[in-house]
C-alpha cells in the first residue's frame, strides 16, 4: 500500500473525524445478539479527561510499569534507532509518555501526534510546542484506525518511528490487530521502527483490580461513553440505569468491560430503537493480553520483527521495538 506524503498547514484536521462511519458502527454493533460499541467513543474531552485519573490509579499499574520500562531502557532505544526520525504516535492523548522520546531521541525531523479527541490533542500539542521550540510538531486530529497522509515537514526524515503506547494494541482482535499493525509497517516502510506497549498475561485478580478501582474512576470512564454518544448523536440513553462491569476472561485471555442495563428499558440513535432486557450489557472494551511469543508471531504476520522486548522485573508489561521487514 502506497503511502503519500502531502503540504499540511501547522494543524492537520479531519474536520468530520469519520462521524458518518462512527454513528454505522454504533447502530451495527447494538443490532448485534451481544450489543457492543467501539471502544473509541470513550475519548471524547470529558473520557480523555478520566482515562489520565485513571493512569494515575493504584490499582492500574500498566502506565507507570511502562513508563518505568521507557525511562530504564531509552538509552538502548535511542542507539537502535538513530538519528533524523520523524515520530509518529498513535493516539497521543497528553503526549505524556512521548516527551521521554522527545527528551532523548537525536535531531527529531518531526513529532506528528494522532488522536481523536480534538480538544485535549490541540491543548497537548500547544503544550509541546512551548517546552520544544525548536522540533516542528504537526498534530492530526483523526481516528487512527484509518489511514491518514503524513504531512511534508520541513527536515528531512531519514526514519519514521511510529509509536503506540499504553497496550492499546490488546483493544482489537487477533485478525484487526495483524490488520492494524500492517497499516502501521505500510506507513513506516520497509526499515521503519514501531515502540509498542503490550500487556503481558498475568494474575487473573491484578487484571481484575486494574479495571474495578476502588474509587469507580474506571466505571465512569466506561458510563461517559454513554453519555459522549448522547452528545454526539443525538441519542437518549438513561445513562443511570447501566453499571458498570469489566471481568478477565481466561479462556480468551482478554479483559471485557461491559455496560448492564439495571431495567427493562429502550435507547434511540439515528431513528433505531434498540431494547434493553433487564441484565442485558453492551460489551464496551475488550483487553487482550499477550506472551512475548505470542505477540512476536502476530506482529511478523503484519510485517514487524520484533528486535527489542524490555520487560518489567514483575512480568506485567513490555516495550517492544520493532522494524519492517
Amino acid at each position: 500500500m502506497h503511502q503519500t506524503i502531502t503540504k499540511n498547514p501547522t494543524i492537520v484536521v479531519d474536520p468530520l473525524a469519520d462521524t458518518n462511519n462512527t454513528l454505522l458502527q454504533i447502530v451495527h454493533g447494538l443490532q448485534k445478539d451481544q450489543k457492543e460499541l467501539p471502544s473509541k467513543l470513550f475519548y471524547d474531552a470529558r473520557g480523555s479527561q478520566i482515562f489520565e485519573r485513571i493512569c494515575n490509579l493504584q490499582e492500574y499499574y500498566p502506565t507507570r510499569t511502562e513508563t518505568a520500562i521507557m525511562q530504564q531502557n531509552v538509552h538502548e532505544l535511542v542507539d537502535l534507532v538513530g538519528p533524523g526520525s520523524m515520530l509518529i504516535e498513535y493516539g497521543s492523548g497528553s503526549s505524556s509518555k512521548a516527551r521521554i522520546l522527545l527528551d532523548h531521541l537525536p535531531e527529531l525531523a518531526a513529532y506528528v501526534p494522532v488522536d481523536i479527541s480534538r480538544e485535549q490533542l490541540f491543548v497537548a500539542a500547544q503544550g509541546l510546542k512551548r517546552d520544544y521550540a525548536e522540533l516542528e510538531i504537526i498534530p492530526i486530529w483523526a481516528d487512527y484506525n484509518n489511514l491518514f497522509e503524513l504531512p511534508l515537514i520541513g527536515k528531512k526524515a531519514l526514519h519514521k518511528l511510529a509509536y503506540f503506547p499504553g497496550s492499546t494494541i490488546g483493544n482489537f482482535h487477533l485478525k484487526q490487530a495483524i490488520d492494524f499493525l500492517g497499516n502501521i509497517a505500510d506507513l513506516v516502510g520497509p526499515g521503519g521502527g514501531l515502540l509498542i506497549g503490550t500487556d503481558l498475561q498475568k494474575d487473573a485478580e491484578v487484571l481484575s483490580l486494574a479495571y474495578n478501582d476502588r474509587k469507580g474512576v474506571t466505571a465512569a470512564f466506561n458510563l461517559n461513553m454513554l453519555n459522549h454518544i448522547n452528545t454526539e448523536f443525538s441519542a437518549d440513553f438513561n445513562v443511570d440505569q447501566f453499571k458498570h462491569f469489566a471481568f478477565y476472561n481466561e479462556e480468551l485471555g482478554r479483559i471485557e468491560m461491559h455496560l448492564i442495563s439495571q431495567a427493562k428499558q429502550t435507547a434511540h440513535i439515528a431513528g433505531e430503537a434498540f431494547n434493553f432486557k433487564e441484565g442485558e450489557s453492551i460489551l464496551t472494551e475488550v483487553s487482550y493480553k499477550y506472551t512475548l511469543e505470542g505477540f512476536s508471531e502476530m506482529a511478523y504476520k503484519a510485517g514487524f520483527v520484533v528486535i527489542e522486548a524490555w520487560v518489567d522485573p514483575k512480568n506485567y508489561f513490555s516495550v517492544q521495538y520493532l522494524i519492517a521487514r
